[in-house]
This record gives structure tokens, sequence and C-alpha cells, in this order.
């Protein structure tokens, strides 16, 4: 008979939800791994064997942020209304940075090059989800010149700066913040119907060479 694991995916499931609680009360910089093995009940070993390091336990929430925004979005129904379907999964997106602010804090409010490629493919997988919800847009020539991938890129980064810059960061916010990313995320995808602009850039008056005429003048 094999020798029982001394730390197994409970243990892990346990650490991950005290750096969680951990980093919501008081940010990524002052997570403590000692505080975090005692609140889960164990000790600095088992972050080490599981996580490899404190990096490693904050990547592994990373994953964890993208692999819950993945499994809420793929939750959401398919209807024959996808402009509708797209602002249903921009809440979705909403309720994981009000309810999960330590992941959010993790996942997208940080660029740490020790930490963000641990969670790449989590992210990469959630993005190409969130990509199969523009098909119907496309197939319905409703991107006007994006690409699918664009189109994602923009909604999520739209996302992400209503959950940071509108609700996260204390901004006083309208009585109806629902609305407001209702509001916000319809007036992107219909705008997605509009051709892209395909204009050169006009130059600024005041930068503008002077002709010979202005130079004898």
């Amino acid at each position: 008979m094999g020798r029982r694991r001394e730390h197994d995916d409970k243990t892990a499931a346990a650490l991950l939800d005290a750096a969680e609680r951990a980093i919501a009360e008081g940010g990524v910089d002052a997570l403590s791994l000692r505080e975090v093995a005692g609140d889960a009940g164990t000790t600095t070993r088992a972050i080490y064997t599981l996580f490899g390091s404190k990096d490693g336990l904050l990547g592994a929430l990373g994953v964890r942020a993208f692999n819950l925004l993945q499994r809420e979005g793929d939750a959401l129904p398919a209807t024959d209304q996808p402009a509708d379907d797209l602002v249903d999964a921009a809440l979705v997106f909403r309720r994981f940075a009000l309810e999960h602010p330590a992941l959010f804090s993790v996942a997208f409010h940080r660029a740490d090059p020790a930490i963000s490629p641990r969670f790449r493919a989590a992210r990469l997988d959630a993005l190409a989800a969130l990509e199969t919800r523009f098909e119907p847009l496309a197939d319905a020539n409703l991107l006007r010149g994006r690409s699918i991938p664009e189109a994602a890129m923009q909604f999520a980064l739209l996302c992400e700066g209503l959950a940071w810059g509108y609700e996260l960061r204390g901004n006083p916010n309208p009585p109806d913040a629902e609305r407001f990313w209702r509001n916000a995320v319809h007036a992107l995808i219909t705008g997605f119907a509009t051709p892209t602009p395909d204009l050169p850039r006009r130059t600024s008056r005041r930068h503008r060479r002077p002709t010979a005429t202005s130079r004898d003048n």
C-alpha cells in the first residue's frame, strides 16, 4: 500500500483560500507565508512542497482566477442574441472582480514578470473560450473588419478597466452600477458593427513644416 501524501489537493485548496483572504485584507505586498500556512492549518513546508515558492503560490492564484472566469463564462447559455450574451459575460466578469478582488489583483492588476508567466496558459485558455462568443458576430459580419481576437481583447480590456477604474479603486459610483456596465459594454459591441476607420493620420497644425511662402512672409 502506497504512502499517503502529506500535502494533497485539499491542503493546496486551503492554502489558496487562505492566501486569497490575506491579499484581500492586506494586499499582495503584505502577504506572509507563515500567516497563510497558519490560517490553512498547516506549515510553510506545505507551501514550498505544493507551490515551490511565494511566487508559485501567487501564480496558482492567477490560475485559479482564470479558471474561475472560464468556468463561469462557459456556464452562460448561448442564445440567438450574441450581443446580449456578451453583455451577460461582462457582468460575469464584474461579479468575479467584486467577489474575488484578491484574484483580480493578482491576475489583472499586477504585471509581475516573475508571476504572470505561471498563469499564462490559463489566461490564454480563458481568452480562447471568450473568443467563441464573438464567432456569431463575425458570421453575421458585425465585427466589420476586426478579427475575433482583436474584438475579444478590446472587450476584455474594457471589462478590466471598468472593474478596476470604476468599481475597485473606490471611485464614487452611480446608483445603478450594473446598468453602467451594460451601457458601456453595449456601446462597444454595437460599435463593432461600424467599419473600422482606415484614415491617414492628420498632421497637427502646430507641427506642420513651414512652406517656402510662409518662410518668406
